[in-house]
């Protein structure tokens, strides 16, 4: 239980499989921008994108309003505390085995965010974390989907920003 409000509010960590899930999960992520328009970035430290570099997110608790759930994976990920701004996209990957079956299938709902503070760092399941220029994303291997919402977050930071 994630609230101090009682059963009424609680939220449940999802106990499902994530390999080979009997339906796709819902996650939510956050392109988090700093007031310079750096990009915040984590590491996987799991499969099914281990290695690859990708936005701070995760699967979203039952019971657990989406916009809560962005803020709650962000700053377990990497000691981040942001103000969500507005939803930018859907991402989702979908990755299936050499026999053609469904290893992971995830929904990821991708917020951008401000950075409001926070001693950021590597947690939870991130092997690293870093604060990438948006020139600088194809020095990071990740997700071409990634990348584009990315490019579309930053767009509307900027356009926010008068730039």
């Amino acid at each position: 239980m994630r609230s101090d409000e009682g059963m009424a509010n609680a939220t449940f960590p999802v106990t499902v499989s994530r390999e080979y899930p009997a339906a796709p999960l819902v996650a939510v992520a956050a392109v988090v921008l700093d007031e310079a328009g750096l990009i915040l970035m984590v590491e996987r430290g799991r499969p099914p994108s281990k290695g690859m570099w990708a936005l701070p997110g995760g699967l979203l608790d039952l019971g657990e309003p989406v916009r809560d759930g962005v803020a709650r994976e962000v700053q377990e990920e990497t000691g981040a505390e942001i103000e969500i701004v507005e939803l930018v996209d859907l991402f989702e990957p979908i990755h299936r085995d050499d026999a053609g079956r469904i290893r992971y299938h995830f929904v990821v709902i991708d917020f951008w965010a401000r950075y409001l503070g926070g001693d950021v760092a590597a947690a939870d399941d991130v092997d690293d974390v870093a604060w990438v220029s948006v020139e600088r994303l194809g020095d990071f291997p990740m997700e071409e989907a990634t990348r584009r919402v990315v490019c579309k977050a930053h767009g509307l930071w900027e356009e926010s920003n008068g730039r």
